[in-house]
């Protein structure tokens, strides 16, 4: 069993704190990857914080990538030394969501059990007991052992840190775009909440070809950044009848699509009434698990509105992971925009303090922060 460096949450509202654990080796269908980057992410700080259901002790961090180290039985890809980024989704690749391509809505996974896919997990503490890894992949850690479903390999040349973020943020702001809402060129679109996940979003409007493309936030400086990746209006939010009228203003009377990415009941109230007749509003980010939103039904009923859910941008990782990092090295997806900061493993608790606040996009954790390798330029063993 070797030992590893792991940001561990022991109960909600008492902050994690970085622990030597063991790892056991991969089992039959798994992997063991060296963990390079980690972002870290808000569905990190709602377990921290006690907002959705805690699982037990648990290593956080859903949102990373690495180097295949091992391989257990059974496995044929990926391989070891393949650079990975690490879905916090896997699916069965049985059950008939699987089949008809549809990974993000499989019902046998154990993702959501933090377990592999025998029922069990690979990581104990100090004691002996049994730590889980959150979503089955415990990102926060120097490494994981994984579905080898989870394991997604990727193009040469992508840097860590981007990588990592392909995992969670950019596949599910841009999967809202292209997969769960189906943008076509010259759509007037708005983006409330400008997180990793709602600047992908803007991302994914931008390769859609969508115009107008507006940007809603409270921070000036998100506001900026998303004009930047190609928003051309940003709306600094406060009043919501004043926010909903320069929206409205801006997209010429109303979005044909609204993404609500703040993972906020108001939010998505605001989204619902941003769109015009026939629009659609696409709720992307989660709030704290059983709060709720209302809308004006008549209204909804009558303009033919519909209201969309987008899990993981209802993406398939197996393929869109390679497509997004293509399109990144194609200059296409400006992923590295996002990274607000690069940081160690122990800075990860102020990191989730920043979420908490709202201040930047993603903290990114490097794991070896002198190497600069990246995944293409592994050497495999």
């Amino acid at each position: 069993m070797r030992r590893v460096r792991a940001l561990v949450l022991r109960e909600p509202g008492r902050p994690p704190e970085v622990e030597d654990l063991g790892i056991e080796d991969p089992r039959g269908g798994e992997v063991a990857v060296r963990v390079m980057a980690s972002g870290v992410c808000r569905s990190d700080l709602h377990v921290a914080d006690g907002d959705w259901a805690f699982p037990g002790p648990v290593v956080l961090g859903h949102e990373g990538a690495g180097v295949v180290e091992a391989v257990g039985p059974g496995v044929a890809e990926p391989g070891v030394g393949d650079p990975v980024a690490l879905s916090w989704y896997w699916p069965c690749l049985a059950c008939a969501d699987c089949q008809r391509g549809r990974p993000w809505a499989c019902a046998r996974t154990g993702a959501n059990d933090h377990l592999q896919p025998d029922g069990t997990t690979r990581l104990r503490d100090a004691s002996g007991g049994q730590v889980l890894a959150y979503l089955s992949v415990g990102t926060l850690a120097e490494r994981a052992v994984v579905p080898a479903q989870a394991a997604i390999p990727l193009p040469a040349g992508v840097p860590w840190e981007v990588a990592a973020l392909i995992d969670c943020c950019v596949t599910t702001g841009v999967g809202a775009v292209l997969h769960a809402a189906g943008v076509a060129p010259g759509e007037p679109v708005v983006v409330f909440g400008l997180g990793g996940v709602g600047l992908s979003v803007v991302m994914g409007a931008v390769l859609a070809g969508a115009h107008p493309l507006v940007a809603v936030d409270r921070v000036r400086a998100k506001l900026d950044l998303a004009l930047e990746l190609g928003a051309t209006a940003a709306v600094e939010a406060g009043d919501d009848a004043e926010t909903l009228a320069r929206v409205r203003e801006a997209t010429g009377g109303g979005a044909a699509y609204a993404f609500e990415a703040a993972g906020l009941p108001r939010t998505a109230e605001l989204a619902i009434q941003a769109v015009r007749m026939g629009g659609t509003a696409v709720l992307v980010g989660l709030p704290a698990q059983g709060e709720r939103a209302s809308f004006d039904v008549e209204r909804t009923v009558e303009g033919s509105v519909s209201i969309v859910g987008a899990n993981y941008g209802r993406s398939v990782p197996a393929v869109d992971f390679p497509r997004l990092a293509r399109l990144y090295l194609a200059g296409r997806l400006p992923i590295d925009r996002l990274v607000e900061e690069r940081i160690g493993l122990d800075a990860a608790p102020r990191a989730l303090e920043a979420l908490r606040t709202g201040q930047g996009i993603r903290r990114v954790v490097v794991f070896e922060p002198g190497n600069p390798r990246a995944p293409g330029t592994v050497v495999r063993s």
